[in-house]
């Protein structure tokens, strides 16, 4: 039996905080800026540090696991 979560769990967040795919925090010319795929070295700091901190609460915190096989 394999455990998927932690690869689910790391793929859907990787995708969601990409800086400037589908929102890029803080912006350019406003705090949150929607789809605009431009980014920052601010922005890439603030989504890195958002992606490690969802990831220690989901994988660590809330222990989630996914088998399958």
């Amino acid at each position: 039996m394999s455990d998927w979560g932690p690869v689910l769990v790391t793929v859907i967040l990787f995708v969601m905080l990409t800086p400037g795919l589908l929102f890029q925090l803080p912006g350019r010319q406003r705090y949150v800026e929607f789809g605009n795929f431009q980014t920052s070295a601010v922005s890439v700091i603030v989504h890195s540090l958002l992606y490690f901190s969802l990831v220690c609460v989901f994988l660590l915190a809330l222990k989630i696991h996914i088998y399958i096989g």
